[in-house]
């Protein structure tokens, strides 16, 4: 770690760099020193600081640079490309809420259409992305902005620093949920595809929304056809336990209690396009496919 000499008063600062922080820092070229005002450059292991409003943070190594005021690192990459990474979850103080003249009615109206979140959950295998897609190509031959939010997708780049252990499943779900609160409030129709395993965490989701908005999708497919399909291969992984904590397997899906939306195996509705069209149907019974 690098340490630095506290104290107040003049005089240069020279803060010591300790052997297993002197390679670190030889193998992140070049790095510097994020300040109030602008970056200090570091020569030599030795890190200078000038007199003028200098204040001493926590520091983060994140690539080639170091920032200032980091937070408790959340995870590395075993890649060693991202020695810590920094979290910003419950920690932003001093900050205020800034409104623009056009709101979410004005974009309603540009749109033709009301925003919200159409939440769809199942076990893998249950055919949520497929009904994800089919429903996004509905809405998208009727004239209406509909964005698909895919579990597996947001994992290549907003979340792919989270694993599959609980905390990390949370965190999942926060993120996607955060992102679909957007996608709403722009006036988009988000469709949010994930197995989403903990009503806690569906819940939250949520209650991030006005009341209405959150429109729950379960599909209701029990776990011996979702295995029988396995269009990944994951399920006879985790049989074989060589995925742990797989959902269904050996960690728990909690199914919903008070859907807006079941979709049962077997039923009429069959393929993926009647059972978007049902989707559809509510969204136009609630008034969200026009302003």
């Amino acid at each position: 770690m690098i340490g630095g000499g506290g104290g107040g008063g003049g005089g240069g600062i020279t803060p010591q760099v300790t052997p297993s922080s002197s390679s670190l820092l030889s193998s992140c070229s070049p790095l510097r020193l994020q300040t109030l005002s602008s970056p200090i450059p570091i020569h030599n292991n030795r890190l200078g600081f000038s007199n003028f409003n200098l204040q001493m943070k926590p520091i983060s190594i994140i690539n080639d640079h170091i920032l200032t005021n980091a937070h408790p690192p959340i995870s590395s990459s075993s890649a060693g490309k991202h020695i810590s990474q920094i979290s910003t979850i419950g920690n932003s103080t001093n900050i205020h809420w800034h409104s623009c003249s056009v709101d979410k009615d004005d974009r309603h109206k540009l749109l033709h259409q009301k925003g919200c979140v159409i939440w769809i959950t199942g076990l893998s295998g249950s055919g949520k992305s497929t009904m994800a897609c089919a429903l996004n190509r509905i809405l998208h031959q009727r004239g209406k902005l509909s964005y698909v939010l895919d579990g597996d997708n947001v994992r290549h780049g907003l979340n792919k620093d989270l694993g599959f252990k609980a905390e990390d499943r949370a965190e999942n779900i926060r993120r996607v949920g955060e992102v679909a609160k957007l996608f709403a409030d722009a006036g988009v129709i988000c469709i949010a595809s994930l197995i989403s395993p903990y009503r806690r965490d569906r819940d939250a989701c949520r209650a991030l929304l006005t009341k209405g908005d959150f429109i729950e999708v379960f599909m209701d497919v029990p776990l011996h056809i979702c295995e029988s399909r396995d269009p990944k291969g994951l399920y006879k992984l985790a049989r074989a336990g060589k995925i742990k904590g797989f959902t269904g397997i050996d960690d728990p899906y909690e199914a919903p209690i008070n859907s807006e939306i079941v979709l049962k195996h077997g039923e009429p509705c069959a393929s993926p396009s009647e059972m978007a069209e049902k989707v559809v149907v509510y969204l136009e019974n609630k008034g969200y496919l026009q302003a």
